[in-house]
């Protein structure tokens, strides 16, 4: 395995714009070298330009589609032509519409599959021949708990979820040889928009019954509550991915971990 010295280090994070992915960006620019923010909301551009305020890493925004294979193709081209290939990806982006086994429209079906799913692989498989040709570096899939229990109302997500979470444990099979390491993070409840706008507005803060609702969980839709009696932050997430990437876990591969303060019971 090639060992890059952090502050040198390639990165990509996708889904940068807000949310866990925006918090893994902040997170690594510190242990790199240049830092690229990938997302198809615009606002990834503020993103990078605070977080240029605060590192010496060169930090670039590029609003990428994961669901357009082209356009991903075309991103990371522009990397390696600008800063080599990436050390280290982090594929954060994804999308969470709201709809039971029942009722889910063949819309929010494929639409769902086609950003979780189907965006996962475009970018891991891409981001993973580079670094076997290169001789190692280190991918995290944020995914979810959810990938692995069931959750009334949300079976598109569940099932997108799932097949991310199962093509980027066959993939880190694949490379594994080559020195790359493929690892997932799966969170639970996290005080993203995304969270927040199951219940309201995304861009307010959680009102009290929606907080106790999440801690409490539901046992009429067979959901747990939250053990450790609170909802995560971006920042928790970021921490578990930084290390991931790290030369700390360079024997960790094909794990899944789980961030969401004992949620789905390590199930």
């Amino acid at each position: 395995m090639v060992m890059i010295d952090s502050g040198e280090r390639v990165v990509v994070v996708t889904g940068a714009a807000a949310g866990i992915g925006a918090a893994v960006a902040a997170a690594l620019a510190s242990d790199a070298g240049a830092i690229s923010l990938w997302d198809r909301d615009p606002r990834v551009h503020d993103v990078a330009r605070e977080i240029s305020a605060g590192t010496k890493a060169s930090v670039t925004a590029v609003e990428v589609d994961v669901t357009d294979r082209s356009a991903v193709a075309d991103a990371f081209d522009k990397l390696v032509a600008e800063h080599g290939p990436a050390d280290v990806v982090v594929h954060a982006a994804g999308i969470m519409l709201a709809g039971t086994g029942l009722d889910t429209t063949p819309e929010d079906w494929e639409r769902s599959l086609a950003v979780n799913a189907t965006g996962t692989m475009h970018v891991t498989q891409r981001a993973a021949n580079d670094m076997v040709a290169a001789g190692g570096g280190a991918i995290v899939v944020v995914s979810s708990n959810a990938a692995s229990t069931p959750r009334v109302g949300m079976a598109a997500y569940c099932a997108s979820k799932a097949a991310a979470t199962a093509f980027t444990r066959a993939l880190a099979l694949q490379v594994a040889p080559h020195g790359v390491r493929v690892n997932l993070v799966s969170p639970g409840s996290t005080d993203t928009p995304m969270l927040r706008g199951m219940f309201a507005d995304g861009d307010q803060p959680l009102d009290e019954a929606s907080h106790t609702a999440l801690l409490d969980g539901d046992p009429t839709a067979y959901r747990l509550g939250i053990p450790l009696r609170r909802i995560a932050a971006p920042a928790d997430i970021a921490a578990a991915v930084r290390f991931l990437v790290s030369d700390d876990a360079r024997h960790i591969t094909l794990h899944d971990l789980r961030v969401d303060g004992g949620a789905t019971l390590d199930m």
